[in-house]
């Protein structure tokens, strides 16, 4: 039985999130709906999860020393990362020790913040299929495991980043150099390693959100969400919907796929694990042990979202994986440099059949920061995108 507490009372029971954008935003307003009392932490002030959290903290996060004494200061009963750029190192540590519980679990942290970490095991520990890859320390190590069988065209990325910050494409020899300089430039961390992939050639992408929560019996239990394709640009996602439409084949090896990397990772909680399709055939890209961006879509479509997901399962209540209606998502980008944007043409926007909008709240905006998105619902996906799309290109960001 889970019993929880009120906030702000002797008994609350409380959450810290560990990174406060706007996925971070939407979980804590799910954790609030359940009476839990919410810390967001984020490196920056007025971060979207801190605009509603009950408390709002800022610290550098990977610095470990900061980290501990704010989760000793806080005491809270659940610490959950949000970001990459965490000292998961102490995270494990805090765990050890019997002072926090971190979600999905501290491992699960500290694998999945960068890249190398989360292929190695799964291409190496599980023998899940991946693409080609090479982990690269430098411009001249990056040449050589292109020469030496990766090939172009390639992808480049740091190993810790989001968002696509840092990734590009290598078509030929001309483009290594440049791509080598945007990949340090976009790391969250500046470690100088990255990863080349050997290029897929995919039909499709695919994120599979998958949960693990607790059932009836108090063992833990995989739940698949309906996949979600998506366009990416440069490596960030400007659109998605959902349902994808799949092979029943493709889609049973997705989701053997996610149990297996989910399985090792453990705990629970939502998992955003990143797929290439084409025909029957999937591969392993990426995963991360909380709500993904690309799963933004499921405020419009599921009968929880992906957030309300993520609350519940780390709680230990049930979850409801269940698709209510197609629909689809399309971003809301900055589109300039400056602080403390306005927002025109949100009432057109809405006026766009079975839309909504999400206005994240971020107090600085660049060209390609999202800074909002809009969702849709349609019995015909192709209708609730368009709708998403058309809706999003009616709301223009300004200076005041």
């Amino acid at each position: 039985m889970t019993t929880l507490g009120t906030p702000l009372s002797a008994h609350a029971t409380k959450v810290m999130l560990l990174g406060s954008g706007e996925l971070g935003k939407e979980v804590l307003i799910a954790l609030q709906r359940l009476g839990v009392e919410t810390i967001a932490v984020d490196r920056y002030e007025n971060a979207p999860g801190q605009q509603v959290a009950h408390h709002a903290r800022t610290i550098t996060m990977s610095d470990p020393e900061q980290l501990r004494a704010l989760i000793e200061q806080e005491r809270p009963h659940l610490v959950v990362p949000e970001i990459e750029a965490i000292a998961t190192p102490m995270l494990e540590s805090l765990e050890a020790a019997g002072t926090v519980r971190v979600i999905p679990t501290a491992r699960a942290a500290r694998l999945t913040m960068d890249r190398e970490g989360i292929r190695r095991l799964a291409a190496e520990t599980l023998g899940l299929a991946t693409s080609p890859y090479r982990f690269c320390d430098s411009l001249d190590e990056l040449q050589a495991a292109i020469d030496g069988g990766i090939g172009y065209p390639c992808v480049v990325k740091p190993v810790m980043s989001s968002s696509g910050k840092g990734q590009s494409k290598i078509d030929g020899p001309a483009d290594v150099q440049a791509a080598w300089d945007y990949a340090m430039a976009g790391g969250r961390v500046s470690k100088g390693r990255v990863i080349v992939e050997g290029f897929i050639d995919f039909d499709y992408e695919i994120t599979l959100l998958t949960v693990r929560a607790k059932g009836p019996d108090g063992q833990t239990e995989t739940h698949f969400c309906e996949p979600i394709g998506h366009k990416q640009v440069a490596g960030d996602y400007v659109e998605s919907w959902q349902p994808q439409r799949m092979s029943p084949l493709a889609l049973q090896r997705a989701r053997d796929i996610a149990q297996s990397v989910t399985s090792d990772l453990g705990g629970q909680g939502l998992f955003g694990v990143e797929l290439f399709v084409k025909g029957d055939s999937v591969w392993f890209s990426e995963v991360s042990p909380r709500p993904h961006d690309t799963g933004l879509v499921t405020l419009a479509t599921q009968n929880q979202s992906e957030f309300e997901l993520h609350a519940r399962a780390i709680l230990g209540l049930p979850v409801d994986t269940g698709l209510r209606t197609p629909g689809a998502s399309a971003v809301i980008y900055g589109g300039l440099e400056g602080s403390g944007l306005v927002f025109d043409g949100v009432d057109e926007a809405l006026r766009v059949p079975r839309t909504d909008i999400r206005l994240f709240g971020k107090p600085e905006s660049f060209v390609k920061r999202r800074m909002g998105v809009v969702v849709a619902h349609d019995q015909d996906v192709e209708v609730a995108l368009a709708n998403a799309k058309l809706a999003a290109s009616k709301v223009t960001p300004r200076l005041p």
